[in-house]
């Protein structure tokens, strides 16, 4: 299982928000290059890097931090937040983003999603799928939609996505463990997907929990930047 930390972008700064809300916002380090360095220093190979600005904004707005962390580490970042449009997508990779996710953007506009999966493939272009009482949620989930989660999903799975991040917005940052449930009906009823966790890891307990579930993959933010997760600790799981 693919152990990937994310640092999350507001103003430039390494910050954390609780449950997708603004206005629950914590600071955790001015320099999200430092963070870089130290995940790659600790053996990490993947990177989250969330653009909340660009979230909130529809379009990018902190490529200039993607761009210095690609140069100078390692990580292979995974960029989302604000790509709304063919030139949010070009800044994304021509910042060294090695693949990007697009969440809103497949909501409200499927073709262009479709064309980005069809030109750009399965390996660059990531579902985000977040959601709250199983209903999808845009725009940094500051805006629930109607669309249901499972049938979201299987859609996308059909023209050729294959991963899908997947955070229960309820979960997020509130220290309370993943949506194991959630996620182990995903799985079921999605055939061949390969399902990154998101929100709530809490405990190393709780990755070999999603190991155990076949999860292909699990985000960790604020577990690392509160120390209930120590970097060392993540070495048994192979990325």
């Amino acid at each position: 299982m693919e152990i990937i930390p994310a640092i999350d972008l507001i103003g430039g700064k390494c910050v954390r928000l609780t449950q997708g809300d603004f206005n629950r916002q914590k600071t955790y380090h001015e320099d999200p290059l430092e963070v870089a360095k130290m995940f790659e220093g600790s053996g990490i190979t993947r990177l989250h890097l969330v653009d909340l600005d660009g979230a909130r904004e529809k379009h990018v707005v902190n490529h200039k931090v993607l761009e210095n962390i690609a140069r100078k580490t390692r990580l292979i970042v995974d960029f989302g937040g604000g790509i709304q449009s063919d030139e949010d997508l070009k800044i994304a990779f021509s910042s060294g983003a090695a693949m990007i996710t697009g969440g809103s953007i497949a909501i409200r506009n499927r073709a262009l999603f479709l064309h980005w999966l069809a030109e750009y493939g399965p390996d660059k272009i990531i579902l985000g799928a977040d959601a709250k009482d199983g209903k999808v949620a845009v725009s940094g989930w500051q805006d629930l939609t109607e669309v249901a989660l499972l049938p979201f999903i299987q859609s996308y799975l059909k023209e050729g996505v294959q991963y899908v991040i997947c955070t229960d917005i309820a979960k997020d940052g509130a220290m309370s463990g993943p949506s194991f449930e959630l996620y182990k009906h995903l799985i079921a009823e999605c055939e061949g997907l390969k399902l990154i966790a998101s929100g709530g890891i809490t405990h190393i307990e709780d990755l070999e929990k999603l190991r155990e579930n076949g999860l292909h993959g699990a985000i960790i933010g604020k577990a690392i930047y509160e120390g209930s997760i120590n970097l060392p600790d993540l070495h048994r799981f192979s990325n």
